[in-house]
């Protein structure tokens, strides 16, 4: 499982879910992330943001690059709670 924290850098340095890697929503319309290139396309990601809307659109771009397993995480805050954190 990837954890993506797709805010900016620095409301990801403020706070961010245990694991969890940056990916701005610039470096997803750029194409896709070098940070994701090694993932295998049906491994389970988990996409967040403050309200789920940056996260959706990168879990849309993500599904363009044939990536199956994802899930909108939509916040900082309910990602914990499905990983028990």
């Amino acid at each position: 499982m990837v954890i993506v924290d797709t805010r900016e850098p620095f409301e990801y340095a403020a706070s961010h879910v245990e694991g969890a890697i940056n990916i701005s929503p610039m470096e997803f319309m750029r194409g896709l992330p070098d940070k994701l290139k090694d993932v295998p396309k049906d491994e389970q990601i988990i996409l967040y943001c403050r309200s789920g809307q940056r996260s959706n659109t990168c879990s849309m771009i993500l599904r363009q690059f044939g990536y199956t397993n994802l899930v909108n995480g939509t916040n900082e805050q309910h990602v914990r709670k499905l990983l028990n954190q």
